[in-house]
């Protein structure tokens, strides 16, 4: 039995094959770097530490795509095409027409499906959106919005420059138009309970969206938020991987079951952080505990969901 709509699979299921991602990075800037909202960018942040090395502004679209793909094909031998996932920064902080110039060398790629791409709410309007809604009548688009919390409070305090209700009204609109809908949220931002962070589950899945990664907050060196973690430990909810695992099993319960749920934890590699309190554990490792601890406490995501009817079956069954 599945206990959570897991990711897993999702292309199979979908386009009929396995698809990997080849994380592009096209030289982007975000609006709270580059002065349009703010300046020094949000105060977790340092995207050196979320995409891998053969991913370089310096490269072109195309060796990128290259090197993704032989790299891809040592790991991931079994994958029957591939996505352009436009992954650090804000994939759609330009003019339309510039995008398309920029998108144009992997979508004429015939290794190329589709086209990932991540961004932040304040960076898409009913243009960009009709564009990749007439773009996804062609190609596999899916869209991720960098949210990280539902609480203006927070967003103001990790500087990210945009309000949750420019985010909600954004997953509206996008999911209108039939796109697929991604978006994150960090767990341990300054600030924010326990009984917040889950409260999150309830406001998310009033919403359209199509999937959900999660990530606990990590203490990358030389950001803003290493001195306020520093000078101000007690403004953080932190967790052992015990009390994480149990703590995304609440937000599991208390989730729409129709959401997949693509991520839930993030890996940052150990030289970027200042400390790594669950060790040198994989990923994969953690959603085999997950698994297991879901077992104990037979429980499954939408449990507690209060859209659910009392009838209805964890997901998978």
């Amino acid at each position: 039995m599945q206990r959570y709509r897991s990711f897993t699979g999702y292309f199979i299921r979908k386009y009929g094959t396995r698809l990997q991602k080849v994380v592009i990075d096209a030289g982007f800037s975000c609006p709270n770097r580059d002065g349009t909202v703010g300046a020094g960018g949000c105060t977790y942040c340092d995207n050196r530490a979320f995409h891998p090395g053969y991913s370089t502004p310096d490269k072109s679209i195309t060796q990128q795509i290259d090197e993704g793909i032989e790299f891809h094909r040592v790991r991931y031998r079994r994958a029957g095409g591939y996505l352009a996932y436009f992954q650090p920064f804000s994939n759609t902080h330009a003019p339309l027409e510039r995008l398309k110039e920029i998108y144009r060398p992997a979508l004429e790629d015939p290794r190329i499906a589709g086209i990932v791409v991540g961004t932040r709410p304040d960076c898409m309007d009913n243009q960009k959106l009709d564009y990749f809604a007439r773009l996804s009548q062609e190609k596999i688009v899916m869209l991720e919005y960098g949210v990280e919390s539902c609480y203006n409070k927070t967003l103001r305090r990790i500087n990210r420059g945009h309000t949750w209700e420019q985010a909600r009204d954004m997953i509206i609109r996008t999911a209108e138009r039939g796109l697929h809908t991604g978006i994150h949220i960090i767990f341990g931002l300054p600030g924010e309970t326990r009984v917040q962070m889950l409260e999150q589950a309830q406001i998310l899945s009033g919403l359209p969206v199509t999937s959900l990664k999660l990530h606990q907050l990590q203490i990358v060196k030389g950001t803003a938020i290493e001195k306020e973690f520093a000078s101000q430990p007690g403004d953080f909810v932190t967790f052992s991987l015990n009390e994480y695992i149990d703590f995304v099993i609440d937000f599991l319960e208390l989730l729409n079951p129709e959401i997949y749920v693509e991520r839930i934890v993030g890996e940052v590699p150990p030289r970027f952080v200042n400390n790594c309190p669950w060790g040198l554990i994989r990923n994969v490792e953690i959603l085999r505990l997950l698994d297991v601890r879901l077992e104990e406490r037979d429980t499954f995501q939408g449990a507690r969901y209060i859209g659910r009817e009392k009838e209805q079956a964890p997901p998978g069954c």
